[in-house]
């Protein structure tokens, strides 16, 4: 959650301010726009954008971009331009037409700053279907709220920033900087997607990921680490249990032991300053589970994938040595544990966390342009999860955050996100835009 708010920041010099009859056309002309954000963001919901099916998806946002007059690069990523950059994650699979979309807009005289819109078009699974009120990619609108999978998580925050552009270009200016808009892969699994723009040579003097974090600006996340542990027991008939080790009870058993070290990390004295608000910043979570062979065999072998936090300053291999000591530590001091052996795998997110400074330019003007929109002031954020902020800040020389929409259930059942606050992250996106960008009329 948001730890503190702060008045509207003063700016100084380095912050643009745009003329204030632009300002209410601007704003105004967004919300014009507000059927066609709702409608855009149902048309992405309704593509089931799983991992490795984003094609369809991506399909739709080339063809949106090419509408809009952007030129559209759309490439694939590939793992093996990827392995030997700093941030890499190993893949949790490889599939066919598995790209990213970039809308460019190149402006007649680059006068203003440089911008990056980024998005991830991927979600999370379903869960268990039987649980949602209705089939999770047929997007409802009930109560002023837009329910199916991916409409917080980040359908409405692609939706926000294509329509930001849009608003300005219906009053016939358009951004007098470059602006990439990048619909990307991955995000919710290794961060390669970012990763691959980045590769491309896309960078920018300012990037915004409108993630659902309520109108907060981001200012520092965790590391994120995914690991499997393959845990190997002895088999027995069940008439004689005792002469077998059940490798299912072994591995919960390393997941326990794993918990001290989360313990450990969230105790106040260990706690990183961005996180002292928090009662328990460091989340490890078992994720899944596989194993056993037969219901009357004990079983020999069982695979748990874990998801571990850690602080930013800690690099990704020295969290990997932490975890690693502990499952050491774990299997040698635990008496259930004897006779049991393990390996450990690592695949999907190695990913570092990242502190972003409050008083950069680019953080003061989002700041300054959420007040001019909603009149209060801002809340910053420390996210106990990751996002793709960290590729640009940590290895891509641009400093980067996120503000997005109030969004419910993400990553769960129902899945919904507000549309008003959707109107309003759009309005924000726009004002900011158009700041930061400076304008130039389209057709001269």
């Amino acid at each position: 959650m948001p730890d503190t708010s702060s008045p509207a920041p003063s700016l100084a010099a380095d912050i643009p301010t745009l003329d204030i009859g632009l300002e209410r056309e601007l704003l105004a002309s967004v919300d014009a726009l507000d059927a066609d954000l709702t409608t855009l963001t149902a048309e992405l919901v309704r593509f089931p954008s799983l991992m490795g099916q984003e094609a369809s998806a991506q399909d739709f946002m080339a063809g949106l971009f090419r509408g809009m007059g952007l030129e559209v690069d759309r490439f694939e990523v590939r793992d093996d331009n990827l392995r030997d950059l700093p941030g890499y994650a190993p893949p949790t699979g490889h599939w066919q037409r598995h790209d990213n979309v970039v809308g460019i807009h190149r402006p007649r005289d680059a006068v203003g700053r440089s911008l990056i819109f980024n998005g991830h078009i991927d979600v999370v699974p379903i869960g268990a279907a039987e649980l949602w009120s209705s089939p999770p990619f047929e997007p409802v609108i009930r109560d002023g709220r837009l329910y199916g999978r991916g409409g917080g998580d980040m359908k409405a925050g692609i939706a926000a920033y294509v329509m930001a552009f849009e608003a300005l270009r219906r009053l016939g200016l358009q951004p007098a900087a470059p602006l990439w808009m990048q619909s990307v892969v991955e995000e919710e699994c290794t961060g390669n997607g970012a990763l691959a723009c980045l590769a491309r040579g896309y960078r920018a003097d300012a990037a915004i990921i409108p993630e659902p974090f309520d109108h907060t600006i981001l200012d520092a996340q965790v590391g994120v680490m995914w690991l499997a542990v393959d845990v190997f027991g002895k088999p027995a008939h069940v008439l004689d249990v005792k002469r077998g080790i059940n490798a299912i009870e072994a591995a919960f058993a390393m997941y326990r032991g794993l918990l001290a070290l989360r313990d450990e990390w969230n105790r106040p004295g260990h706690r990183h300053a961005a996180f002292h608000h928090h009662d328990a910043p460091i989340n490890f979570n078992l994720g899944r589970i596989e194993g056993g062979e037969w219901a009357s065999s004990v079983p020999t072998r069982c695979t748990i994938e874990v998801r571990c936090g850690f602080y930013p300053g800690m690099s990704a291999a020295q969290a990997r040595a932490a975890i690693e000591a502990q499952l050491a530590a774990t299997a040698r001091d635990d008496p259930s544990l004897a006779g049991v052996q393990y390996r450990i795998r690592y695949a999907g997110f190695q990913s570092e966390g990242c502190v972003i400074a409050r008083d950069l330019p680019m953080m003061r003007l989002l700041a300054d342009s959420h007040h001019r929109v909603l009149g209060t002031p801002v809340r910053w954020m420390a996210s106990t999860a990751t996002t793709d902020v960290r590729v640009f800040n940590l290895y891509g020389a641009t400093p980067a955050t996120c503000y997005g929409p109030e969004a419910d259930s993400i990553h769960g059942i129902d899945e919904s996100v507000s549309l008003a606050s959707t109107l309003q992250v759009t309005r924000v996106l726009a004002l900011y835009l158009a700041r930061w960008c400076g304008t130039e009329p389209r057709n001269r």
